[in-house]
């Protein structure tokens, strides 16, 4: 099943395509107003999801890099054993993979991770985030679905058999 990691390479390649149109873009924090219920925004986040350990003073970069690493290992180890009726499984562990490849990558280069993507409800603003973060949720959510299913994805019976 490794033969979908064409997905995490789309995931990444769009995740930094994006990053970098938006930083070319926008000042920190300049909010570019879409729709009623979402801006474009620039922000920077030096720590995990919902700004998690964002003020640590800097070891949490390394600390979330290693976590990054290994878990992408994990997955790519795990993708690799799928048999062929696991197809959702995979969909959903490389977009997982795609997603925290693209976010390690803005660690490593500039020691936090970009986010750009703004919804909000009235003053009530969900935290920034990106497209990386977008597939690793849809991920999660692939995978939660699969579980709650039978776990295989359905194989037409052989004709005649």
């Amino acid at each position: 099943m490794l033969r979908w990691l064409w997905l995490s390479l789309l995931v990444i390649g769009l995740d930094q395509l994006t990053k970098q149109l938006v930083e070319a873009s926008l000042l920190v924090y300049e909010r570019v107003s879409l729709l009623p219920f979402f801006n474009l925004t620039l922000a920077y986040n030096e720590g995990a999801a919902f700004s998690f350990l964002s003020d640590q003073g800097g070891w949490q970069r390394w600390f979330f890099v290693v976590l990054a690493l290994v878990v992408t290992t994990a997955l790519v180890v795990w993708l690799r054993q799928l048999g062929r009726g696991e197809r959702r499984v995979a969909i959903a562990l490389a977009l997982i993979i795609g997603g925290a490849v693209g976010n390690l990558i803005d660690r490593l280069l500039f020691g936090h991770v970009i986010d750009f993507l703004d919804f909000y409800y009235g003053r009530w603003h969900w935290p920034a985030f990106n497209l990386a973060d977008s597939a690793i949720f849809l991920g999660v959510v692939l995978m939660l679905l699969d579980a709650l299913r039978d776990g295989r994805d359905p194989v037409p019976p052989r004709p005649g058999g």
